[in-house]
């Protein structure tokens, strides 16, 4: 799970010899049939947050020791007794299998990775093979691109590839790729260059894995451009791994660029879609380091997500208490996340030691349900602010509802019924304390402790919301600064508002209700990159906004706002103030109050 930032400098150095990683798939099949691999989001637990943690004990060899096969054949067992039964199946192998104490690499007589015989000794077949008789699915690690170690001066043959050294499959320059520049890039107009990851693919099926993780792979994993484009990898893995005839799957990390997310989605079964939720601290994971940035970066990906390609935040570290480095609302918080989005439910926990607060949470059957159901993830319904509501419409014409109390003081956060598109009664059902909460009108409000949440099951009784629409680009509205009408093919009446940035403004007039009351406003809008507005009406006070990217500037997302309006004719504006807002498409404005 390795991301580099500027304070993982000990990680950068370890990260240059250890590059390897979990998954693989079978071809993707994304289409109208079932998909061969990947029909829902994985679940188990994964060794890197272990690995990677200061945690008094957790590697006394060495950082980054954790890794051998007696602690995957410990971990192994508690997922088989603990686990299994609850949909856990996967044990999955990280970075450093193939490396010593030292972090030298092995490799065997074809540039292959080659298990350590330390941390390894009976070898990555047997390993698998232990997992398969618990019943379990193994999973593996390799990196993107011909590791430097592998390379042997151009000489070393390829495996089933006459004639084929390595010289033969990268570029002559020697480029670096991936996360780490770790790896020469692979050069696939070459014809030796399919060979050898045919070789790598026929090595690790031929051990029995079920599971590959690639990592490193650009565009992204903190890099750019042509050097570091390992779309071409990741087609030829997906190639190799049809070739072995076994259901593979394949995994993508880390931050992978979301202008490929079509790549991603026909060649693999998962991409990491942000950097890693490790803090390479005393604890497994921080609120501050890295989970909380999820209900940022996960919105712009939730309709890539389906079966056969899921969008992964990473690992759930909620089960061991102290070790986790998390309150236990921020554990529930994180947990209800991963469920919402339907990220793969894999943990780096310390299994063997799992505490009565982590395993309830772990083990919900109705929250693990809600990530395993064929409803699509959930998103915002209301903006990015810090309370904030996540929905998703059940196939059974029920609503998943999530209520996350992002701020560091308890708060109440409620859920409007009109926000998830009906007025009226619902019944509520609390999934994480199994408990019928009853019949509410028009909302649920909750109070929240600090990064607190909850998580409903909403079943309606009431009626559709009506509203009336205005558009963002009708000519009886008001523009001001910088603020322009642009065309946009996605949008509704194909144009919205654009240039709202610096005092930029647009004032949507003559908005008309019957009563006076707060509205919950839906907003249709695009942008690139997660940005703010203040709102305001008739004039009156302005309350500041902040819209989740909707992933690029041709997509259009939408939330409502609550915004206070009188009986008659009204004005609703939107300020960019000093920054940067969103492009707007064009409003709802229910015809009841909330």
């Amino acid at each position: 799970m390795y991301s580099l930032t500027p304070v993982r400098a000990l990680r950068a150095m370890v990260v240059l010899a250890l590059t390897a990683g979990f998954a693989t798939h079978l071809p993707t099949a994304h289409a109208d049939t079932a998909p061969a691999v990947a029909a829902k989001p994985y679940m188990g637990w994964s060794s890197w947050s272990m690995q990677s943690s200061k945690y008094p004990g957790l590697n006394p060899d060495g950082d980054y020791s954790y890794l051998t096969e007696a602690n995957v054949d410990k971990q192994t067992d508690a997922l088989a007794s603990k686990l299994k039964k609850y949909g856990y199946d996967h044990v999955n192998i990280d970075a450093g299998w193939w490396m010593d104490k030292t972090w030298k690499s092995g490799f065997d007589e074809y540039g292959r990775q080659k298990a350590d015989p330390v941390r390894f000794p009976s070898g990555m077949k047997a390993v698998a093979d232990r997992i398969h008789s618990k019943g379990l699915k193994a999973g593996i690690y390799l990196p993107a691109g011909l590791e430097k170690g592998a390379y042997g001066d151009g000489k070393t043959p390829i495996w089933n590839a006459d004639g084929c050294t390595t010289a033969d499959i990268v570029y002559s320059d020697l480029r670096t790729t991936n996360g780490w520049d770790s790896a020469y890039k692979i050069d696939f107009s070459r014809p030796c260059a399919q060979k050898y990851i045919d070789s790598q693919a026929q090595l690790i099926a031929g051990w029995g894995y079920d599971f590959l993780k690639l990592d490193g792979v650009g565009p992204g994993s903190g890099k750019s451009g042509d050097q570091y484009d390992n779309v071409a990898d990741v087609a030829a893995w997906n190639k190799a791994i049809t070739a072995t005839g076994r259901p593979i799957h394949l995994e993508l990390s880390w931050s992978l660029d979301y202008g490929h997310a079509a790549d991603w989605k026909k060649y693999s079964n998962g991409w990491r879609i942000d950097t890693d939720v490790e803090c390479y601290c005393n604890t497994l994971v921080s609120w501050e380091n890295s989970v909380d940035d999820r209900w940022d970066d996960a919105p712009a990906w939730t309709d890539k997500a389906g079966p056969g390609g899921w969008n992964d935040l990473d690992s759930l570290d909620v089960g061991n208490g102290a070790m986790d480095g998390l309150t236990k609302a921020e554990r529930q918080s994180y947990a209800t996340l991963w469920a919402v989005a339907k990220s793969p439910l894999f943990t780096g926990d310390d299994l063997t030691q799992l505490d009565d607060y982590g395993l309830s949470l772990l083990t919900n059957r109705e929250v693990i349900a809600v990530d395993q159901s064929d409803a699509p993830p959930a998103r915002p319904v209301t903006p990015s602010d810090a309370q904030q509501v996540w929905a998703a419409k059940n196939p059974d014409g029920t609503y998943t509802v999530a209520l996350f109390n992002l701020a560091s003081a308890p708060a109440a956060v409620s859920a409007n019924w009109t926000t998830l598109g009906f007025t009226g009664k619902a019944d509520v059902r609390d999934l994480w304390n199994h408990e019928d909460l009853g019949s509410y009108t028009n909302k649920v409000t909750q109070a929240l402790p600090a990064h607190g949440s909850r998580l409903f099951t909403v079943t309606p009784h009431g009626s559709a919301v009506t509203s009336t629409a205005y558009e963002a680009e009708a000519t009886s509205n008001t523009l001001s600064g910088n603020a322009n009408i642009a065309d946009c093919s996605a949008c509704s009446g194909a144009h919205k508002v654009g240039n709202l940035y610096l005092g930029g403004k647009l004032t949507v007039n003559n908005v008309v209700v019957a009563k006076a009351g707060t509205y919950q406003v839906k907003i249709a809008y695009v942008s690139g990159d997660s940005r703010s507005a203040s709102i305001s009406a008739n004039g009156n006070g302005a309350t500041s906004h902040k819209f989740p990217s909707t992933g690029d500037w041709g997509t259009v997302g939408s939330v409502s706002v609550p915004v206070t309006l009188k009986a008659g004719a009204n004005t609703i504006t939107f300020d960019s103030g000093s920054s940067y807002a969103p492009d707007i498409d064009r409003i709802d404005v229910p015809k009841s109050s909330s």
